[in-house]
């Protein structure tokens, strides 16, 4: 049986975890397969948007803890630096490469520990009436390492964050939208349509501008004061030359699509 299922389709690429009798958990080969299709959607020319999403009735359940305390054999060798997941000098354990490319989590059932670090990951996180998130770093008896305490915090505050981690309770998709950690919760059997839909919405725009501010966004994040993040927007928008020539060619199309929007 195959890891993870890749399809690409009007220049989206989605990627399905399948170790769905695991609940999608993270041995040392899906992490492999899934580094390296993320990586390969961002060095593809057809391609402009991923999806991560799971089989089955999980999203993914963290990293596979009976590979992980030696259960089980390793499912595959470790790789050199730089050629899968690993920590990096920031500290961060990356799951998923950084690419110039929206990914966006299609969460799809339980999602938890590492797979809600991998879902933090990604840029934007969509999830199914029916999906549930928790941080159970602590119930198992181990430390994050993925982002939890640092990207969690970022997205929900960092009161909710610290009784996420510290309870390991569970919370349905409508609290994880009110908190801010998902842009839509949608119904079960609409989950991948809405996904590429939003996909489809990026897909349509200027590529060159959809990937600079992807960089762009990525830079704010390190940035050490709000004068600091409006400075690096400034130069972003006066040395920003690539994109204009297309401004009158796409003016058209781009009023049109607003149209269809609103009315």
């Amino acid at each position: 049986m195959e890891l993870l299922l890749i399809e690409v389709a009007d220049r989206i690429a989605t990627l399905t975890l399948n170790r769905p009798r695991s609940r999608n958990a993270l041995n040392l080969a899906l992490m492999h397969a899934l580094w390296d299709a993320v990586a390969g959607a961002g060095a593809n020319p057809d391609v402009d948007v991923v999806i991560i999403t799971g089989a089955g009735p999980a999203f993914c359940a963290g990293v596979d803890l009976k590979e992980a305390g030696g259960e089980v054999p390793p499912s595959a060798a470790p790789r050199a630096p730089g050629e899968g997941p690993e920590r990096g000098a920031n500290g961060l354990f990356r799951f998923i490469p950084v690419i110039d490319k929206p990914v966006l989590a299609a969460i799809n059932g339980v999602c938890v520990t590492g797979g809600l670090e991998l879902a933090l990951q990604c840029h934007l996180i969509i999830a199914s009436d029916q999906a549930r998130f928790a941080d159970t770093h602590a119930r198992v008896g181990v430390m994050p390492g993925g982002g939890m305490t640092v990207l969690l915090a970022r997205a929900i505050g960092e009161r909710a964050a610290l009784e996420w981690s510290l309870t390991g309770n569970f919370a349905e998709a409508a609290e994880a939208h009110r908190l801010g950690l998902v842009n839509h919760v949608v119904p079960h059997d609409e989950l991948l349509a809405r996904a590429r839909a939003l996909a489809a919405d990026i897909a349509g725009n200027d590529q060159v501008a959809v990937r600079r501010l992807v960089q762009h966004y990525r830079a704010l994040a390190a940035a050490g004061s709000l004068d600091e993040a409006h400075a690096i927007e400034g130069v972003m928008a006066e040395t920003w030359a690539a994109g204009t020539r297309h401004v009158a060619e796409r003016r058209a199309a781009v009023s049109a699509r607003g149209r269809d929007q609103i009315t």
